[in-house]
C-alpha cells in the first residue's frame, strides 16, 4: 500500500485550497497521513537550531528528533500540499518545513562531483493553491516546491492544481470551486 503524505498548510475554516486538496487526496490509492503544520508550530532555522542541526548530522544521529520531518518526507510514496496563495507563494509555514526537510544525508545527499542525488521515495508531489486574485505567471510557492523537488528530492513527477480570481467582482467564488471540482474528478492521478 502506498503511503500518502497530506501537507496541510490551510489555516482558515472552510479553506478553499483545503477543499481542493481533499478532492485530489479522495483520487490517490493508499494510506494517508496528515501533517498539518499549524498545529506542528514548526520553527525556523535559528543559528541555534542549525548549530544542533548540523551537530547532529556531523555525528551521524539522523534519528535525531530535529530530523523526524525529513525522515518522514523521504519515507512517503507520493505528497499532496495543500498551500493557499499568499503574497506571491504561500505561507511562511510552509517555507520553514522545507528548511526541516531539505536535510543532507536524509532527504539529498552530494556525489563526489558535488551534485545534489535525491533520496526521497516519493514519484510525485501535487501542489493544490486557490488565490483570491490573479496567479498568473507569478506562482513563485510552486516554483520554489518544484525547484527542490527537482534539484534536491529529485522526485519525477511534480504538478500544481490551482484555482484563481475567486474573489474578483462578478466571479462566483463557489460556482468556480464546483467547477474546478469537477475537473479534479475527471483528471487521471
Amino acid at each position: 500500500m502506498r503511503n500518502i503524505l497530506f501537507i496541510n498548510a490551510c489555516v482558515r475554516p472552510g479553506s478553499r485550497t483545503r477543499r481542493l486538496a481533499e478532492e485530489v487526496l479522495g483520487k490517490l490509492e493508499g494510506e494517508i497521513q496528515e501533517l498539518d503544520l499549524e498545529k506542528e508550530q514548526i520553527q525556523p532555522l535559528n543559528r541555534e537550531r542549525l548549530e544542533e542541526r548540523n551537530a547532529k548530522a556531523a555525528a551521524g544521529d539522523f534519528a535525531a528528533p530535529i530530523f523526524r520531518y525529513a525522515r518522514q518526507f523521504a519515507r512517503v510514496d507520493e505528497i499532496v500540499l495543500a498551500a493557499p496563495y499568499w503574497d506571491l507563494s504561500f505561507p511562511s509555514m510552509v517555507k520553514m518545513y522545507f528548511e526541516a526537510v531539505t536535510v543532507t544525508g536524509v532527504t539529498f545527499r552530494y556525489t563526489e562531483e558535488g551534485n545534489p542525488e535525491g533520496m526521497c521515495r516519493a514519484r510525485r508531489l501535487l501542489y493544490v493553491t486557490t488565490a483570491g486574485g490573479p496567479i498568473g505567471e507569478l506562482n513563485l510557492g510552486f516554483d520554489y516546491v518544484k525547484g527542490l523537488a527537482d534539484t534536491f528530492y529529485q522526485i519525477p513527477d511534480i504538478q500544481c492544481i490551482r484555482l484563481e480570481n475567486l474573489d474578483l467582482v462578478g466571479n462566483d467564488a463557489e460556482e468556480m470551486l464546483r467547477e474546478k471540482i469537477k475537473e479534479i474528478r475527471n483528471l487521471q492521478l
